[in-house]
């Protein structure tokens, strides 16, 4: 994927609030101190009247957002993952969550590859405590083109919504105009010996992997879980019942995140083998980012070889 064009999820954030500021004028954009980072910066600058800087005070930014959707406002509030999911918990549950309200959160630096920002801020949890409120949405987008989809649908879709961002550019893959679903997987490559299901930045990973498989005989069937919750768990049983084992790709702990959400569904309605591939139970590290990604087994090469060990 050398020369395929590459693009943090995060920009593609930031272009697509200023598309739907055009369309949305109850839209606003709040952001705790982070702008340039989040790339909120971009609807800062396209419409400063409905771009709210809140200070570093994350919790108290989640507190605006559900004023104002209350308002009939819909707000995105931004920050980095740690912030957003880990400092302002328990006012995305109590404030949010259990009215209910049409907040959306924007999570940008997720997962190991913030890089040299170190453990504290390489968030390899928010899957798993944003999954435990009830009646939010989460989701991690692959590439520039999914992400836009993704913010397009979230502000559509009525009640709370949790996306995370890369900080790290991935591979663009997706076609304009690429029609995305809330709740809906998508299969990248056929195969029935064994079904990789992934999201976000390990997306072109399993695709590589897929092909580096292919080319040992081993036919892998390779999914796009951009959706943690809800699951498509017709998807994800179609492939158990179909290939007969599945292997789970995620920049988050294996911990309550996407393998876990397979697993459940998978234990209650059609149990198959199933290896997780993602942050064992440690913190990160200071690192250039793809040196980090390799250093956790998160890159094609470990996702074919434990693939191929775990078929044979």
């Amino acid at each position: 994927m050398a020369d395929i064009k590459k693009i943090a999820t995060r920009e593609s954030y930031g272009n697509a609030l200023v598309e739907l500021g055009k369309e949305m004028p109850e839209l606003v954009v709040l952001d705790a101190d982070l702008a340039g980072a989040t790339k909120t910066c971009i609807f800062k600058k396209a419409f400063p009247e409905r771009h709210i800087d809140c200070g570093i005070a994350e919790a108290d930014m989640i507190g605006v957002a559900a004023g104002l959707s209350t308002m009939g406002f819909v707000p995105f509030a931004s920050s980095f993952a740690m912030f957003a999911a880990g400092r302002a918990f328990e006012q995305i549950r109590n404030t949010v969550g259990y009215p209910h309200l049409n907040v959306k959160i924007g999570a940008t630096h997720g997962g190991i590859s913030v890089g040299e920002d170190g453990a504290s801020h390489q968030c390899n949890e928010d899957f798993a405590v944003m999954r435990t409120i009830p009646g939010m949405v989460v989701m991690c987008p692959a590439d520039g083109v999914e992400a836009e989809a993704v913010v397009r649908a979230a502000a559509k879709h009525e009640g709370p919504v949790y996306m995370r961002f890369s900080r790290f550019a991935s591979p663009i893959f997706h076609e304009e105009g690429y029609h995305f679903e809330i709740g809906k997987g998508e299969v990248l490559q056929d195969g029935n010996d064994v079904a990789i299901i992934a999201n976000g930045l390990m997306v072109s990973e399993a695709m590589e992997a897929g092909k580096a498989l292919e080319a040992k005989g081993i036919h892998a069937r390779v999914i796009n879980m951009c959706t943690i919750k809800p699951l498509d768990e017709e998807l994800v049983l179609k492939a158990a019942k179909e290939c007969g084992k599945i292997v789970t790709v995620e920049e988050h702990s294996i911990i309550g995140g996407l393998g876990e959400a397979v697993c459940s569904a998978l234990s209650e309605k059609c149990p198959v083998p199933v290896k997780r591939i993602g942050v064992n139970d440690e913190f990160g590290h200071s690192g250039p980012a793809g040196d980090l990604l390799k250093q956790f087994g998160l890159c094609a090469e470990h996702i074919a070889e434990v693939t191929e060990a775990f078929c044979k």
